[in-house]
């Protein structure tokens, strides 16, 4: 069997001297693992193409129980990715999720279009980094099936008051008058407006809101408090970063 899709290369393994397994995001055909052969010898041209956080053309072809890569084109390298240490890492937290939350064989474009934009925000240093990050982390829990529910509060249907309150647990919305307990994420109005805008807007809209600066942490930390508490794991990359960034 024989697949040809663009892809990003979301991890890369060496396998002996020349040869490395990837991990591709493709558009069509979800996650797939693929060994490139030769792929560490300077004179094979697809080595380039299969690198980290390389956006590529593939051709990949079906061998026993493996896939093998056999043709590779780049299409975008993202080479300014590689001038921050901080923006790398955060790109790399990116992928790990999209391998956590991305399945063989399912329909997969949403999940290409967001971690290439996102990428590419970062790298260009088009928004700030904590708000890239709360953009990917909650709209590819929407994508992924677990959307909060944001639209009014979850007892009486309020659509906003001053302060709302988040339940991260369960992903539900509540008011200031009907709130079960002081346990929950307290949240402004302009939260709660970046995190609808996040999670409903068209994909063509979501990166073009604004936020107050002194909000972007709070922004971050309610993203990524909802996304761990849904998944139920913690992630090394997002913790490099952390540590980075201290």
């Amino acid at each position: 069997m024989r697949i040809n899709s663009e892809g990003i290369i979301l991890k890369e393994q060496n396998i002996r001297e020349k040869d490395k397994l990837v991990y591709v995001l493709t558009k069509n055909n979800g996650l797939i693992h693929a060994f490139v052969h030769g792929a560490k010898n300077i004179k094979n041209k697809k080595g380039s193409a299969t690198g980290l956080l390389c956006y590529s053309r593939l051709s990949f072809y079906s061998s026993k129980d493996a896939y093998i890569i056999d043709e590779a084109e780049p299409i975008e390298v993202f080479f300014n990715l590689r001038n921050n240490l901080e923006n790398l890492a955060l790109a790399q937290y990116f992928s790990e999720l999209a391998m956590a939350l991305v399945q063989e064989g399912e329909e997969s474009e949403e999940y290409l279009r967001l971690i290439l934009n996102s990428i590419y925000f970062l790298a260009n240093e088009k928004l700030p980094r904590e708000q890239i990050k709360a953009i990917y982390e909650l709209r590819i829990m929407c994508i992924a099936g677990y959307m909060p529910n944001l639209v009014a509060c979850k007892k009486c249907g309020e659509y906003e008051t001053n302060t709302m309150y988040m339940d991260i647990s369960d992903g539900l919305l509540y008011c200031e008058n009907c709130a079960p307990s002081s346990s929950l994420i307290a949240l402004n109005k302009g939260l709660v407006s970046a995190l609808r805008h996040i999670a409903f807007s068209d994909f063509d809209k979501i990166f073009s809101f604004k936020i107050a600066e002194e909000d972007l942490a709070d922004l971050s930390f309610v993203t990524e408090r909802y996304l761990l508490s849904g998944l139920e794991r913690n992630f090394n990359t997002l913790q490099f970063y952390k540590d980075l960034t201290k």
